[in-house]
This record gives structure tokens, sequence and C-alpha cells, in this order.
């Protein structure tokens, strides 16, 4: 049972890489914009703060999630 429970934690704490690979690229697309478009920098960079932000709360919420399943199913 104690197998099963680290997997599950395992799998949540997994978020965190998609996480970080959504924020890399939304970072690069965000460069690459503003590149295009220096005058829409302010925009451009509001939108991109939201997405990070957005991205690693989801991030956290796994962490959480697999911090409870070690500690309650224990």
């Amino acid at each position: 049972m104690e197998a099963l429970i680290a997997v599950g934690a395992g799998i949540a704490v997994l978020t965190g890489a998609g996480a970080g690979i959504g924020i890399g690229i939304a970072t690069s697309k965000a460069a690459e914009a503003i590149a295009r478009q220096p005058e829409a920098k302010g925009d451009i960079n509001k939108a991109l703060l939201l997405g990070c932000a957005l991205a690693e709360a989801t991030a956290i919420y796994g962490f959480v999630i697999a911090v409870l399943i070690i500690l309650f199913l224990k």
C-alpha cells in the first residue's frame, strides 16, 4: 500500500514539470512577440505574468496534493 501512495504522490508532483515546460514556452513566445512588436511590450508582459501565475498555481496545487497524500494516507 505504501508503494502505491508513493507512486500517487510522485505523479502529483509531476505537475511541476508540466508547469515548468509551459512557463518556458510562454516566456519564449513572449520574447518573440516583444521582438516583433516592441510597442506592445506592456500588454505582452501583463498576459505573460498572468499565464505564468496560473501555471505556477497548478504546480503548487500538485505539490500540495502530493504532501496531503503522503501525510494523510500513511
